[in-house]
């Protein structure tokens, strides 16, 4: 999702038909093929309920995307407005990689069903607030990476590789709660006003 649009700039190629085209794409990606998966991994169990649980997380992920297109160049670029629909992908996807990989069986445990429509529901609502969440473009790739952030980045990646699913789904989720935090201390996301 992060490489579409640089490799666009990178060679002079962006256009409007693939700022829409690449929307769609994240729709699905980030949208439709996430609930899809909660949904026919163990939101089915729920019966109506489980669908709209699940068309809750697709929805507000269309309309997350449809308000990221229509702010850019409004909102303070420092951070997003609402749970970005990557991340919300991840929490939701995530969820059901620790369960599988954790030997748990939709089937077997009637608390699994239950435990994914709150998260789908939560992601959903979140990428949908105004909660604002950092947006991590401050950071200057372009200085020299001190030696110990590579030593970092290397620890960070075996902690990883010991569980990714667990470690991943972790990460999203805090990131997910982060906004709420941010939220609560008075952080808004304000828009940003022309130069006179």
């Amino acid at each position: 999702d992060g490489m579409d649009g640089r490799v666009a700039r990178w060679t002079n190629t962006q256009s409007e038909f693939g700022a829409q085209y690449d929307s769609i794409a994240d729709m699905v990606a980030f949208g439709a093929a996430p609930a899809l998966v909660a949904y026919t991994w163990v939101l089915k169990d729920l019966g109506t309920a489980g669908w709209i649980g699940a068309f809750i997380y697709c929805a507000a992920a269309g309309i997350r995307l449809a308000r990221f297109n229509t702010n850019i160049g409004v909102v303070d670029k420092r951070y997003f407005q609402g749970l970005p629909s990557p991340s919300g992908a991840a929490v939701l996807a995530g969820l059901v990689w620790v369960f599988a990989d954790f030997g748990f069986k939709p089937g077997e445990h009637v608390w699994l069903a239950a435990v994914t429509w709150v998260i789908a529901v939560f992601a959903g609502v979140t990428m949908v607030t105004n909660v604002p969440f950092w947006s991590f473009k401050e950071v200057n790739r372009k200085q020299r990476v001190p030696l110990w952030a590579i030593l970092v980045g290397v620890i960070a990646f075996a902690v990883i590789a010991s569980r990714p699913s667990l470690i991943l789904f972790t990460l999203f989720f805090a990131y997910a709660v982060s906004g709420y935090v941010l939220w609560a201390r008075g952080m808004r996301v304000r828009p940003v006003l022309p130069e006179e």
